[in-house]
């Protein structure tokens, strides 16, 4: 009667361990998902600004010729 206890003590033991990890996964993925979406923002505001300078250069290009 021990051994089929143990056995179903470490069972649920692995799958306990398993569900931890499956957490810490899930949290991590999401925060990486969180710094990919605030660097493509990032990107998207830098290549604004960069479209607004060349503009501004073009035109500037533009009135010395």
């Amino acid at each position: 009667m021990f051994w089929p206890m143990l056995a179903i003590a470490l069972g649920f033991c692995g799958i306990a361990v398993l569900g931890v990890l499956a957490i810490r996964v899930f949290v991590e993925a999401r925060r990486l998902g969180h710094q990919v979406a605030s660097t493509t923002r990032r990107i998207n505001r830098a290549a604004e600004e960069l479209e607004v300078a060349a503009t501004h250069l073009a035109k500037t290009g533009d009135a010395i010729r």
